[in-house]
Order: C-alpha cells, then sequence, then structure tokens
C-alpha cells in the first residue's frame, strides 16, 4: 500500500504543479512541486515487488497460491453463526456493495463491455457473475471457504496454472475465511495474491496494481460490510 499511496500522492502533487505553471508568481513554485511529484511517482513505480511464501498453509488460498508478490487482505467481525455468513457470501450482489458499481465503472474506463465482475448485474450473486465469466471456483467449501481464480496476463488453462503457473503468465486469487468466534458470531476475512511468472508481467501487473489498489481496498472493505449487513438482517 506504500507504494500505491505514493504514487498517487507524487500524481496529485505532479497536477497540482503543473495547474499553477501558468501563473508567473507561482510558476517556480509549481515546476517545483511537479518535478517532486514526478520523482515520487517514479519511485512508486521502481520500487521491487517482493515475492512471498506462506509460512503455513492454513487454508486453501495457501494451497492454491503459496507464493505471491502483491496482495491485500481485510477482515471483520460479524453476529451471525459461520452458515449464515457464508450464505451471504455466496448471495451478496453487486448493489449491496456501496460504490462497487461507481469504482468497477471507473477502472474498466466507462467502457460497455459484456457482463462479468467489472460489470455485474444486480440480478445474480457477485461471486456467480464472477464464476460464469473471467473467474474460476478453485474451492467451495462451506461454512469455512471460498477461493476464486482468475488470469491476470496470459490464457488459464484451468486449476493446475495456480499450483504451476505458466512462464509469462500472471494469476490471481481471492479467498473469503469464515471463523466461528466461540461465543455464536463469526469473523471473517478477505484476501487477495497475485503471482506474476517472468518478468514482463511482473513489471506489467506492478503498475497496474499501484494504481488500482486504493479502489480495490475500498471494494473489499464494503464488501465484507455487505456480507456482515446481510448476514446480521433478521
Amino acid at each position: 500500500m506504500l507504494a500505491s499511496l505514493l504514487l498517487w500522492c507524487g500524481a496529485a502533487a505532479l497536477g497540482g504543479g503543473v495547474i499553477v505553471l501558468p501563473w508567473r508568481r507561482t510558476r517556480r513554485r509549481g515546476a517545483i512541486v511537479a518535478l517532486c511529484g514526478a520523482m515520487m511517482m517514479a519511485v512508486a513505480l521502481a520500487l521491487p515487488a517482493r515475492e512471498r511464501h506462506a509460512t503455513a498453509r492454513t487454508t486453501m488460498l495457501d494451497e492454491w497460491m503459496p507464493v505471491w508478490q502483491f496482495d491485500e487482505h481485510h477482515e471483520i467481525h460479524v453476529d451471525a453463526p459461520p452458515e449464515r455468513v457464508y450464505a451471504a457470501i455466496r448471495n451478496v450482489r453487486a448493489n449491496e456493495i456501496a460504490l462497487f458499481k461507481t469504482l468497477t465503472s471507473i477502472r474498466r474506463g466507462f467502457r460497455k463491455m459484456d457482463e462479468n465482475i467489472l460489470n455485474a448485474s444486480d440480478t445474480k450473486p457477485l461471486l456467480d457473475v464472477a464464476t460464469s465469466t473471467t473467474f474460476i471456483w478453485l474451492t467451495d467449501a462451506p461454512p469455512r471457504e471460498v477461493v476464486v481464480g482468475t488470469s491476470i496476463v496470459g490464457r488459464l488453462n484451468g486449476p493446475e496454472d495456480f499450483r504451476n503457473v505458466p512462464p509469462g503468465r500472471a494469476v490471481a486469487a481471492m479467498n473469503f475465511v469464515v471463523t466461528p468466534d466461540g461465543r455464536g458470531g463469526s469473523n471473517v476475512s478477505t484476501e487477495t495474491r497475485v503471482y506474476a511468472n517472468g518478468a514482463k508481467p511482473l513489471r506489467i501487473f506492478k503498475v497496474y496494481w499501484r494504481v488500482i489498489l486504493p479502489g480495490s481496498d475500498i471494494i473489499r472493505r464494503m464488501w465484507l460490510r455487505a456480507v456482515k449487513r446481510r448476514a446480521e438482517a433478521r
């Protein structure tokens, strides 16, 4: 997240500096601010993406993707038993997730396209939309864990690509894990991991990830809140 924040702060500084360049009194300051912003962006994009490994395989996501370079993780507590939480995860729709339509519209550049996770209808559960288009089911183990996966760079041949990613490709997997809290409620987490096998896909995805991470962070948090609302509804 640090690299992404640095990138966006640099973009804001660059834009602000450029805006004031036409005025003589602020031209010098604007040039300095713009230059600093450009340097911040360059640093953010140059920071390496380090490979990480699952130290213990406690989830099915660890089994499917034990090595990755990019990830995000979020958690929430839900006052409902695991069975109801799992059902909520499977049934949440796009219109229940705050800002989902806005942020996915921005990500696809407001282009019209066939139904997929970036252009989801409100008539089907979001995970069903995803797995009927660009994602595949990797694990569906009620009431414990859901894992779905997709190809980011290159064609996805099937689940085997997540255990042995071919050179030149990048794959992503996302899970939801439901854990009983011992008091009748549940702790819910979601994690996304991306692995790029090769210098070129790693370079391509590093830029993309650092641009979209703030929006993705918001979507994941709002997704968990939508699950909580649905599961706790009486």
